[in-house]
């Protein structure tokens, strides 16, 4: 997905992540940006960002201590968060598709 294609997901998205979910249907249709049926990586990073970008006080992309809860923790990078997020979505894949089902998004990571 192109830069600006993630920006406007990005966009849409960040009003969804602050709304009610109650079923893992409404997760799956609240980040599944592109109305596939499914959840890719960007997907799945863009949506389980919002808590990072609203901590990120300054927007410099960097959460220092005091940014973080309790005011304490190491300083990590937007990217250090999203390579986390990349690591929790694959073990979340669990058929290795390279998307998230809705069966997938329920269950715990492996």
């Amino acid at each position: 997905m192109k830069p600006l294609a993630l920006c406007v997901l990005a966009l849409i998205l960040a009003p969804a992540a602050t709304a009610q979910v109650e079923r893992t249907s409404d997760y799956l249709s609240r980040m599944d940006a592109d109305g596939d049926g499914r959840v890719s990586l960007a997907e799945y990073q863009i949506w389980m960002s919002y808590a990072f970008d609203a901590m990120d006080r300054n927007r410099d992309g960097v959460l220092t201590p005091d940014e973080q809860p309790g005011g304490k923790g190491k300083a990590i990078t937007r990217a250090e968060h999203q390579q986390i997020l990349a690591e929790r979505f694959r073990k979340q894949d669990t058929n290795r598709d390279g998307f998230l089902s809705a069966r997938e998004l329920a269950a715990p990571p492996q």
